[in-house]
């Protein structure tokens, strides 16, 4: 693939051709996971790509001592694949970052369109053999990189390169947050890729123009519809316009991107969008993380549930026999046993297993939310310090994040909880019945751990942020209790298993919207607090001898808008979920029956309904029997 230089158009017999001049060539080696099915004959191919300088290693300047130089193109080169996702804070990140993806893809698609030559002889059967998806933004540029292959490779027209490429590609979008609908700036796209550059102003000015024709006038809703605007290229609007189906991860995500971010593109192609919520790998998330539930799923119910998930709601007609509510309190037991285990080796914290687990693991994001969470630990560590023989249901709060590079606020949330955690430690009476850990270097390894051994899950977003989740799943299926908004997937989570089986608290995603309209002023809940004003006021003085006085400015006066996530507005609910869920925790065999529910709805949320559905819905494939 080709990088920067510049484009030179001429015409010939054959119609235009764009030749790119002076690039900078790199080519990409591709290396082969393979991966199989359980108890099946199948193994996918996973491909990766490394990639690596065209010319060979400049001996001659070598030869000469300009080590530098002989050395520079392999490592420009090589530097593509070092490292994915680099810090794109500064220039130089964005650049890598941009060189990565248009990397990825292009190899991804030169070795798609050879494989189906090889076996078909004809790219016009793309659509009918392939499905090109864009998992969210960072592959949109698959959509000018066809373009380009099919007409300057394979010598197709637009028309026809245009109908193959919206026949073939679907694209998934994962999110509302303006910051991750993907943005580039139009002068680094036009100097690293410019012959796709060139293509994104085609697509985009022949799109307008059709705009133009069907809503003439309307400038702003053509404006928003674009691929260019202000000087940026928005990789959504692109996905969109290049794709043959939309789909949201969630019920509620899908109906959002159709009213919300989406709403122009709707108005325009409805049947578009669609929904396939999400689903996770349960062989993994239950079957190998938890054996020890599995062995007893499959004492109730027979082990058709690993190849079946759905076969788990048998496990329902359980819920009032005591014996397996029994068990299941001591597999759950068990697993905290083993988390402790692993804590003490990896953190070097004691943890108590009689303690309720209350976890939160995901990636570190103010609209997440883990702050909230760490409010709703310091009014709790505030009680004890008032009184340290409060009769409390004694807690360990689990925490088990990262965050971006460049996330400066949310680091900063990283050092509070850490820092309430080390301040907690250094009151032994308090840390009986209180004890916060944050887990350092948040995995899937880790994550196999601790999820089985949580009871309380928190899934704790501002209702109409979060896309749809999978932690939550995970949680769920493990016998976890989810205390969460209705937002995402926990909606259906709670259709699925029922509203007295899950903790539901807060502020929906309609009344989130209404409150910025009427206009959300965060100083009111303040005012009407008094615990949570002695929270802010924890925050200013700090926890082991740092002061949080910034997250408190954030809460309460920040700029442009304090509190841009209402954790204020809905702290006063989640302290009384929790309260409502620690009252119940004292039932343990009640605890355990909620717990089984969960267990038994969770088949829905596995991988093979959501992909099955990708298959019916997108794909146009058929099962292989």
């Amino acid at each position: 693939m080709k990088f920067d230089g510049y484009i030179k158009e001429r015409w010939t017999e054959n119609g235009l051709v764009a030749e790119h001049m002076d690039a900078k060539i790199v080519e990409a080696q591709a290396y082969d996971m393979m991966v199989s099915g359980k108890d099946s004959e199948a193994v996918s191919v996973l491909r990766l790509w490394r990639a690596q300088n065209e010319h060979e290693f400049d001996m001659n300047s070598f030869s000469q001592g300009d080590y530098m130089r002989a050395m520079q193109e392999d490592t420009e080169a090589e530097l593509i694949s070092k490292v994915l996702y680099p810090s794109d804070n500064h220039y130089e990140g964005k650049s890598l970052r941009l060189k990565q993806q248009y990397f990825l893809v292009s190899a991804s698609l030169q070795n798609i369109l050879k494989d189906h030559l090889r076996r078909y002889g004809s790219l016009d059967t793309l659509p009918d053999m392939a499905a090109i998806h864009i998992n969210d933004t960072h592959p949109a540029l698959c959509i000018p990189e066809l373009m380009r292959l099919l007409m300057d490779e394979h010598g197709y027209s637009w028309e026809k390169a245009w109908d193959i490429v919206t026949r073939t590609v679907a694209y998934t979008n994962h999110t509302v947050m303006s910051e991750a609908l993907e943005k580039w700036n139009e002068d680094l796209i036009s100097r690293r890729l410019p012959r796709i550059y060139s293509i994104l102003k085609e697509i985009n000015q022949r799109f307008c123009g059709e705009m133009w024709n069907r809503f003439p006038g309307d400038w702003d809703k053509i404006d928003r519809m674009s691929v260019f605007s202000h000087g940026q290229v928005r990789m959504a609007n692109l996905s969109v316009i290049g794709s043959h189906k939309v789909n949201g991860v969630s019920a509620l995500h899908s109906e959002i991107i159709k009213e919300s971010v989406f709403k122009d593109f709707y108005d325009v192609w409805p049947d578009k969008f669609t929904n396939v919520t999400n689903g996770i790998a349960h062989r993994r998330w239950l079957c190998q993380s938890n054996p020890e539930l599995c062995s007893l799923l499959s004492d109730c119910i027979g082990d058709g549930f690993v190849m079946a998930a759905e076969k788990l709601s048998a496990f329902k007609k359980f819920e009032n026999d005591e014996s397996v509510l029994k068990r299941l309190n001591e597999i759950k037991k068990i697993k905290k046993e083993q988390f402790c285990a692993y804590a003490k080796a990896t953190e070097g914290v004691s943890l108590d297993p009689d303690s309720l687990f209350d976890v939160q693991a995901k990636r570190l994001h103010e609209y997440k939310r883990q702050l909230m969470n760490a409010m709703h630990v310091i009014a709790l560590y505030n009680d004890l310090r008032e009184n340290p023989d409060l009769p409390v249901q004694p807690r360990t709060f689990v925490f088990g994040a990262k965050a971006a590079p460049g996330y400066y606020f949310a680091k900063e949330i990283i050092k509070l909880i850490w820092s309430l955690g080390k301040d907690i430690e250094k009151n032994p009476k308090i840390a009986e019945k209180l004890r916060v850990v944050f887990m350092e270097n948040y995995s899937v390894s880790m994550a196999e751990k601790m999820m089985p051994a949580a009871e309380i899950s928190e899934q704790i977003s501002q209702a109409g942020k979060e896309a749809s989740g999978t932690g939550n799943m995970k949680f769920m299926i493990n016998g976890a209790l989810t205390v969460g908004t209705l937002d995402g997937a926990n909606v259906e989570m709670q259709e699925a298993c029922g509203a007295e089986n899950i903790f539901i608290f807060g502020l929906t995603a309609e009344e989130v919207e209404e409150l910025w309209k009427k206009g959300y002023n965060a100083t009111e809940y303040y005012s009407r607090n008094p615990r949570l004003e002695r929270v802010i006021d924890s925050l200013n003085r700090g926890f082991n001898g740092t002061s949080f006085s910034n997250i408190a400015s954030y809460l309460v006066k920040g700029s442009p808008v304090a509190d841009p996530y209402m954790c204020m507005a809905d702290f006063g609910a989640y302290c009384d979920i929790h309260a409502k869920a620690e009252e119940t925790y004292r039932d343990k065999m009640k605890w355990a029956k909620m717990s089984l529910n969960n267990i038994a709805a969770a088949g829905r949320f596995s991988a093979d309904r959501s992909v099955r559905e990708y298959a019916e819905k997108i794909w146009g494939l058929k099962r292989i029997k």
